[in-house]
């Protein structure tokens, strides 16, 4: 297997693996540059390298679990949990949870949806930390955090991957919730 070389725009200092996420152009729709983390995924060495860059900032959190946003905050927060030492509550797509379920509409960068979470899912009061792949608009993210409101949880803070920084994702996250991507483009 060959590694896609860097993108020349990364903004922050990358570790070796960050080299494993390519840009897709024109995906999902045309006018978007999609960041694709699929093959710093299939190589083992490297995806746990980025799980544990995504966890050191919050080793100290006393957290009580992890809230992944399907579908990658899926693949990303599960490890980051387990690595954390925390339960893991998937932020689903509507329909996809049995039971009773809290519902958020949102809008993103090329259209809407909604995102769903068992109503039962965590305690009022624990302490959560919501991932995500990638922040662009922050629609995802925004998303997460008004149904950890209706949860009535504790939202120590937010982790991406990847963070956009042409796209004012960041500008619409509440300035006192930290917020850490471990890359910058």
């Amino acid at each position: 297997m060959t590694t896609p070389s860097a993108p020349a725009h990364i903004l922050s200092a990358s570790p070796a693996w960050a080299s494993r996420i390519r840009d897709v152009p024109d995906f999902p729709r045309p006018g978007i540059l999609f960041k694709d983390i699929m093959p710093l995924l299939a190589n083992a060495a490297d995806f746990a390298a980025a799980v544990q860059a995504m966890a050191q900032p919050w080793r100290d959190a006393r957290l009580d679990a992890v809230m992944g946003v399907e579908p990658r905050g899926f693949i990303l927060g599960a490890p980051l949990a387990l690595h954390l030492g925390v339960g893991f509550v998937p932020v689903r797509k509507p329909g996809k949870l049995p039971g009773a379920t809290l519902r958020q509409p949102y809008s993103l960068e090329y259209g809407a949806d909604c995102v769903e979470v068992h109503a039962d899912a965590l305690p009022p009061g624990a302490r959560v930390l919501i991932v995500d792949d990638v922040l662009a608009t922050g629609g995802t993210l925004l998303a997460a955090l008004a149904l950890a409101q209706q949860l009535q949880v504790a939202v120590v803070g937010a982790a991406v991957l990847v963070e956009l920084t042409g796209i004012p994702g960041r500008e619409r996250w509440p300035a006192n919730v930290p917020l850490h991507s471990t890359l910058r483009y």
